[in-house]
């Protein structure tokens, strides 16, 4: 099939636009660069990190430089009130785990493009924006860091690149971004061991094994038939109309229809100010702050996984570390070839030799127990235990298998992290060891 050629005006209506987009540029008085040096602030801060703050604040967020490690910066969103004596909280990372040094820059440029060079001139992180309209930033009060264009149309936003931490209005979408990934830990500011992903008809959260690379789901939130979802968004809106009560939740949408809001948590005051983060445990919290109050505390207003819920902190699969055994939301013993020893942080599963197909394992069995997996696997089958054990012994990325006697169902496990108690006796243990 032909087409033809496009009629004059409209032609020229299209290369005008693209012209003015392309000759759209940052006014000078609105570009500026700030260097990292001088002194540090005071306040109270979040992984009891050095911070120098930038220019660039909207209450209660401001960009800042901060280090937990000599000469490593992030460029980073803090959240809180001054003056406090709560501590403020680090809600996005531009750079994370590709930190900068003492006199790095961030140029908001000419051409729209903001960047972050490290001192050497090597650029760190950028938003990719030169030349595609951007004329102006601004910190939104909702802790948006955005780059627009003329029209006050958004061309880049933090928002859409999120690290362990959702702000309220903020979303998880199908086509991106798709999943929040922990920290290290509060120190190591890299990717962490877990994530919390936007699939198509749930919300799931797996924790992938640094030793083994293996990934396993360990929880999963809104499961539906309806879908697939589109976004789904942390939301905070008022119970009432007179707004002295707010509900703190997820809002999924499928196209764009809204299916309500999931609540999480009930504040009794405006809980705008919240942020919902993947732990470094795993764990998911919501904090709001209470900036009502004349000291302006941080509220903790959920928890996915705690003794009040509906889901024990012993489902975390590194709850007791390495290997524990978990009751209550205590770590309470350590499984071993003897029975059930004191739990300490040093406990680990045992040392398996090399698998070579010809490798001689055995077993010993833990009575009244489930692994993290068990509440969404119970394993194939149904299969003798005998026939559950010889599919692990052939299998050297199997360390144990746990086994339902009643259903006669089979679960091998890569990793064994924490084993919950329960009080069926029928669900057993089998852990792996070398002969």
């Amino acid at each position: 099939m032909a087409f033809s050629n496009p009629p004059f005006p409209l032609l020229f209506l299209f290369i005008s636009l693209s012209a003015a987009i392309t000759h759209a540029t940052v006014p000078p008085s609105k570009t500026f660069t700030y260097i990292n040096q001088g002194p540090f602030g005071d306040y109270n801060i979040e992984y009891g990190a050095n911070y120098r703050v930038l220019d660039i604040f909207t209450y209660p967020f401001r960009l800042c430089f901060y280090n937990t490690t000599p000469n490593a910066y992030t460029l980073a969103l803090r959240m809180g009130a001054r003056p406090s004596e709560s501590v403020m909280r680090w809600v996005w990372d531009a750079n994370r785990a590709n930190p900068v040094r003492e006199n790095a820059t961030l140029s908001f440029r000419r051409d729209g493009n903001l960047v972050l060079s490290d001192a050497d001139g090597r650029v760190a992180w950028q938003t990719g924006t030169a030349n595609k309209g951007v004329v102006g930033l601004r910190l939104l009060p909702n802790g948006n860091l955005v780059l627009h264009d003329q029209q006050g149309r958004f061309l880049w936003q933090s928002f859409d690149h999120p690290t362990d931490t959702l702000l309220v209005g903020q979303a998880l979408r199908s086509r991106g971004p798709t999943k929040l990934v922990s920290r290290v830990s509060n120190v190591d500011g890299s990717d962490g061991p877990y994530s919390f992903v936007l699939e198509a008809k749930r919300v799931s959260m797996y924790f992938k094994d640094p030793s083994s690379s293996v990934t396993l789901l360990y929880n999963t939130m809104l499961d539906t038939d309806q879908g697939p979802f589109s976004q789904v968004a942390f939301a905070s809106v008022p119970e009432t109309a007179e707004g002295l009560a707010y509900e703190l939740g997820f809002e999924p949408k499928v196209g764009n229809t809204s299916y309500g809001l999931g609540i999480l948590g009930l504040t009794k005051y405006n809980s705008t100010t919240s942020y919902l983060r993947l732990g470094t445990d795993g764990n998911v919290k919501i904090n709001t702050l209470y900036d009502k109050a004349s000291w302006r505390l941080w509220e903790v207003t959920f928890t996915l996984f705690s003794r009040d819920s509906l889901l024990s902190e012993c489902s975390l699969p590194r709850r007791c570390g390495s290997f524990g055994l978990c009751e209550e939301d205590q770590c309470v013993a350590c499984p071993s070839p003897k029975g059930l020893l004191g739990w300490s942080s040093g406990c680990a599963p045992p040392k398996l030799g090399p698998c070579n197909g010809r490798s001689k394992v055995d077993y010993y069995k833990v009575v009244g127990v489930e692994h993290f997996m068990s509440r969404y696997s119970e394993g194939d089958g149904p299969m003798k235990v005998g026939e559950c054990r010889d599919k692990c012994s052939k299998d050297c990325k199997c360390v144990g298998f746990f086994y339902r006697e009643e259903s006669s169902k089979c679960l091998l496990a890569p990793v064994l992290g924490t084993l919950t108690k329960v009080s069926n006796s029928s669900h057993v243990g089998f852990i792996k060891v070398s002969k």
